[in-house]
């Protein structure tokens, strides 16, 4: 127990996160300003974006919104960003916030029916290739007409599921989801190797939203502006898209395949017989226990599922607010009125979403600092293939780094001011416009930064109890992101 205030003062900072890191987050808070004076705000908005990943990278030892909000606090006194500036992006960014506070609630309502259906695939499939190809397809598939984001909280909620049910059983009840104290015996190898299998259902089901978000206009936000952008529409997006989104489809679906075969890069891990024992009984003492007002819940869930793929498909309205109508239709018809019961739903998404708007700070110093106009103005200078290939090449590097959409929409404008002051012609535009897109959506699955499903996978509940880290999930997604960034690059300059 601290004996001094200034003891109790350090204990207190970032709670339970080891001295190791609260050193380290202490350092980065005094280097920047000696680096702010000596080096200036370029090489300081650098070292900062450093410092954020870092962050991020220590999910496990510390959620990123305590250490990175301090950082971003920071950046803003020293000038970095303006208050402003932040306020911009976070109102430019207003639909995904909308539809992180509602639409992943919305899911939240829904997941007795997800997870009834989804029990009665895996208990079914026995093949851990068919399964990891279906999760992949359906990630694909939904995530070209609906939200990445959506697409993630569906699978989440699935995990989540199962991870419970399985580990209600070998706890025999007695402890937490993150408590493995009171395991019996051989239970904990198993859990280990049922840990191992979600973990790699999540990765192939997250690399597919990005394999479908590619493809389509609604896939993913920048896909839109850069649709609105060229005057594109649905159909015509997706044509002059295939020529790379195809090719990187069929190359991701194999890549799944060749992973689960080999068992490389942290694939490969079965169900264990016991787990699927467990789940088949679970399955069939549900169906056994199922009165008909679980039935006509379920069933009220399936309709609101029905709804909520045909309203995001045609995009009646802004994906938040169709969140909001699921959660109102759900809880009205299915008797959740309780404040405290409502609540819960909401305790997934709010600190993502504030984590969120800190990311908006740290995009903020970028827009500010000019940090990646270098780059910009570099291949704006070059011409025919070689220009193309460096625009998908750039803007999947920066994907990394930071957000895809933002670095997006600043490519598009640059461009979109080269073409109109003649620099380059409409049909070099239309290319360079084919390549931000694939280049923002393709090899930006490196790292959680670029996408902000992945981010959301990293920072959510289920990611800590299936040992699903920062490292981790890099490790696993280096095998696609090798595969189908090499093939979009190659697709990009023969087939464009």
């Amino acid at each position: 127990m601290p004996k001094t205030m200034s003891q109790a003062l350090q204990k207190n900072l970032l709670g339970n996160s080891p001295d190791w890191y609260k050193l380290t987050i202490i350092g980065f808070l005094i280097l920047n300003p000696i680096l702010m004076a000596v080096a200036g705000p370029f090489i300081t908005g650098w070292v900062l974006i450093g410092q954020f990943i870092f962050t991020l990278a220590m999910a496990l030892k510390c959620y990123p919104l305590p250490a990175g909000g301090l950082l971003a606090v920071e950046a803003i006194a020293l000038g970095l960003a303006s208050p402003e500036t932040v306020y911009n992006e976070t109102v430019l960014n207003f639909p995904v916030i909308l539809l992180l506070m509602f639409m992943v609630a919305g899911i939240h309502f829904m997941k007795d029916m997800l997870q009834y259906v989804f029990t009665k695939i895996i208990t079914r499939v026995k093949s851990k290739i068919v399964i990891s190809l279906l999760f992949s397809i359906s990630g694909a598939v939904l995530s070209a007409f609906l939200d990445a984001l959506t697409v993630t909280a569906v699978i989440i909620a699935v995990a989540y599921g199962f991870y419970g049910i399985y580990h209600r059983f070998a706890s025999t009840g007695k402890c937490s989801l993150t408590d493995d104290s009171m395991l019996r015996g051989e239970c904990v190898s198993h859990l280990g190797e049922f840990r191992g299998f979600l973990r790699n259902l999540m990765m192939h089901g997250a690399v597919g939203t990005a394999l479908g978000g590619v493809c389509t206009i609604v896939g993913e936000p920048q896909n839109l502006l850069i649709g609105k952008t060229m005057g594109w529409e649905f159909m015509e997006f997706f044509f002059r898209v295939a020529p790379v989104s195809m090719p990187v489809l069929a190359v991701g679906l194999v890549t799944c395949i060749m992973l689960e075969v080999t068992g490389i890069f942290g694939y490969g891990y079965q169900l264990p017989q016991n787990v699927r024992e467990i789940l088949e009984e679970e399955d069939r003492k549900n169906d056994e226990e199922m009165s008909l007002k679980k039935k006509a819940a379920l069933f009220t869930q399936a309709c609101a599922a029905v709804f909520l793929v045909l309203a995001l498909a045609f995009h009646i309205a802004e994906v938040g607010l169709i969140g909001l109508t699921v959660i109102v239709v759900l809880t009205a018809l299915n008797g959740i009125t309780e404040e405290h019961q409502i609540g819960h739903a909401f305790e997934e998404a709010l600190p993502f979403t504030a984590l969120l708007v800190v990311f908006f700070a740290v995009v903020g110093v970028i827009h500010e600092q000019h940090l990646f106009a270098p780059i910009i103005h570099y291949v704006l200078g070059l011409e025919g293939k070689i220009q193309l290939a460096a625009y998908y090449i750039a803007n999947g590097v920066l994907s990394m780094i930071s957000d895809n959409v933002f670095v997006a929409t600043v490519y598009v404008s640059e461009t979109l001011k080269a073409f109109q002051t003649g620099v380059i012609d409409r049909a070099q535009f239309d290319l360079l416009a084919v390549a931000i897109n694939t280049g923002t959506n393709i090899p930006s699955v490196a790292t959680p930064n670029g996408q902000a499903a992945f981010l959301f996978l990293l920072t959510s509940a289920i990611a800590p109890l299936i040992r699903l880290s920062y490292g981790q999930m890099v490790k696993m997604a280096f095998p696609y992101t090798i595969t189908m960034s090499i093939t979009g690059l190659a697709a990009t300059w023969y087939f464009l």
